[in-house]
């Protein structure tokens, strides 16, 4: 998997359109490599239809495009992540169904089209424990299978992910992975099957 930094060409000639994501959506965030490192090692039995939420560049949903065969959509608030998507998404020769929304505009009856919902990285400010919480609650809701969230621990990261333990039995796992890019931190794990 081709995972291109800010100096990729391919990148560098997206930021030359004047594109700039504007919610965190601009460089590859270091989680999204624990979430492919657990799936890599723990691959969810169900994984046809993927929605990464909060996808940024796109890179986890992208492997489970290329490394799963999975029909994968890629889900963020702000549409000018998604030609920098596209330029990792060319890179690797796969594709992704794009989908401009917040957290709390996902319905339950959207979510139940889905396996697996990944998500990187998207619980960083106060303010999200909230939305965060509500669309893992919908998406237990709607039956998705297996929900997967990693991050740096950060503080609202625990918060909500201690609620998840509490309210869908969810497991709290910390995970570090070496190679290429070195990264730790901890995952959310919910089995809905």
């Amino acid at each position: 998997m081709i995972m291109p930094t800010a100096s990729h060409p391919a990148i560098r000639r997206v930021r030359r359109q004047g594109l700039q994501p504007s919610i965190h959506g601009n460089k590859l965030w270091k989680s999204s490599c624990l979430l492919l490192d657990y799936l890599g090692k723990h691959t969810p039995e169900h994984h046809d239809r993927v929605l990464d939420v909060g996808c940024g560049w796109g890179i986890a949903g992208l492997w489970c495009a290329a490394r799963l065969g999975a029909e994968v959509t890629s889900m963020d608030a702000d549409p000018d992540v998604f030609p920098y998507l596209d330029a990792v998404a060319a890179l690797n020769g796969v594709r992704s169904r794009h989908l401009v929304k917040r957290f709390e505009q996902l319905t339950t009856r959207e979510l139940a089209q889905y396996d697996l919902l990944i998500a990187a990285d998207i619980c960083f400010w106060d303010d999200m424990v909230k939305p965060v919480t509500n669309l893992v609650n919908r998406a237990v809701k709607a039956g998705v299978k297996h929900i997967v969230i990693a991050d740096p621990e950060r503080s609202t990261f625990l918060e909500m992910a201690q609620i998840c333990v509490d309210r869908h039995y969810a497991e709290l796992l910390p995970w570090r992975c070496r190679g290429s890019v070195q990264a730790r931190g901890a995952l959310m794990v919910i089995e809905n099957a």
